[in-house]
């Protein structure tokens, strides 16, 4: 056996899985992913004055935009008698409770018990989560104490041209998409066609080695030695680069979240920096926008019929549906929506699968004991690549340029989404 394989059989020995996936509020690694930023929502669904229930984390929560249009994050549930709160009216940034109109300001203070003539509402309390809203998306800091810097993405927020905001469910443990995100040799097998210009990789080929920021994984090309880059950002972020797949833009630029809805559910959040401007870019918009009302096939209910054999791939319209997105469900939903990782059998392609586990591990190891972990931060040299082609990392970001944030989640999707970001409604007796 290699060293490097060897290595790979006694990561599989001796990490602790169980760790990894469970990200309730009472677990390691929801503590660990809870003390740092985290995105929970779209922006644009959440319009001023509404409330919406949330699940995020394994935890309910209830997410409004106050009246002057500022997102607000608070417990779900009246302290009277337990009502959920997203059903309340907005006032103002405070929110009131349908049942008997117990009314909250944004810091969850109750200021008002119209019943009891507001005799012991200084008393009452909800916990408040600090939220702010960036490149579209409401992110949240759900940890204790002080919240840490918010990270900034530059090069996402100041070019010339359109930032795509997108996302999509799945229905497994969010760590088996961490993996998949380290897992490139993968491509050609599940994708086909679709990763022909990846090629063929090879476990040889594949280096990695920790970054400030995570983990950075750079495969060779066979035929030219060309390199791809992509950038894993702790703990649950990726930066890569892509080849273009529209006849009028260039290579793109993308960073995905991946954050449990719970222990069996995620989303991945995603923001895609398209450099197009003037006709070009309409253009372009115009043609995902017509995608997006063509997709009319949740994948993940295909993905469903396919593992059950009541489908096969091949009889998938592609028209209707996102059959990249199918493709990855199979592949990962397909190993069960939690997976008993001490089963796998490692080879030399998943050294980046086993040394992000290991990071994982190393990390929340030092933050079960009460240590430092490592201040992970991204710098201007922690860029990605596709065989040559990405940005200058010593070139400038221009901070008076602002790009136009558009939404190209397909509808089917956003249905998907609302379901499973609000099954509060869902839950009987669950508080």
């Amino acid at each position: 056996m290699t060293d490097i394989a060897a290595d790979l059989t006694e990561e599989r020995r001796t990490t602790d899985f169980d760790d990894l996936v469970h990200t309730g509020p009472d677990t390691l690694a929801g503590r660990y992913l809870r003390s740092m930023w985290q995105p929970v929502y779209h922006g644009v669904d959440l319009v001023a004055g509404q409330a919406k229930p949330l699940k995020i984390l394994g935890q309910r929560f209830t997410l409004y935009r106050g009246e002057t249009g500022t997102p607000h994050l608070i417990d779900p549930d009246c302290r009277h008698r337990g009502t959920t709160l997203s059903a309340g009216h907005v006032e103002g940034d405070a929110i009131r409770c349908f049942y008997h109109g117990w009314k909250y300001d944004c810091d969850g203070q109750c200021i008002e018990q119209p019943p009891e003539q507001s005799r012991f509402a200084g008393k009452v309390r909800l916990r408040s989560y600090p939220v702010r809203e960036y490149l579209g998306l409401i992110f949240a800091y759900l940890g204790d104490g002080k919240p840490p810097e918010f990270p900034l993405h530059p090069e996402f927020a100041h070019f010339d041209g359109l930032l795509e905001i997108d996302s999509y469910q799945r229905r497994c443990n969010y760590f088996q998409n961490l993996d998949n995100a380290l897992d490139h040799c993968h491509l050609g097998f599940v994708h086909g066609s679709a990763a022909a210009t990846v090629g063929d990789v090879l476990g040889r080929s594949i280096k990695v080695k920790e970054s400030d920021w995570g983990v950075t994984l750079t495969f060779s090309r066979e035929s030219d030695g060309k390199l791809f880059v992509s950038q894993f950002g702790m703990p649950n972020m990726l930066q890569l680069a892509t080849l273009p797949v529209d006849p009028e833009i260039g290579w793109l630029e993308s960073i995905f979240w991946w954050v449990p809805i719970d222990d069996e559910s995620h989303l991945q959040f995603s923001l895609h920096r398209v450099p197009a401007t003037g006709d070009t870019a309409k253009r372009a918009h115009e043609r995902r926008q017509a995608r997006r009302q063509e997709i009319d096939l949740a994948h993940q209910d295909i993905a469903e019929e396919i593992l059950g054999g009541r489908m096969r791939l091949a009889d998938v319209d592609p028209k209707r549906c996102d059959v990249i997105r199918l493709q990855d469900d199979v592949a990962l939903v397909g190993q069960g929506r939690i997976v008993d990782r001490r089963h796998d059998l490692l080879g030399t392609s998943d050294v980046g699968v086993a040394m992000v586990r290991r990071t994982w591990q190393r990390e929340l190891r030092a933050f079960a004991g009460g240590r430092p972990q490592k201040a992970w931060r991204k710098t201007p040299a922690v860029r990605p690549a596709v065989w040559g082609l990405g940005a200058d990392p010593n070139q400038a970001t221009d901070t008076a340029a602002a790009p136009q944030i558009v939404d190209v989640r397909p509808f089917v999707e956003i249905g998907v989404q609302m379901k499973e970001l609000g099954v509060a409604f869902a839950e009987p007796g669950g508080r």
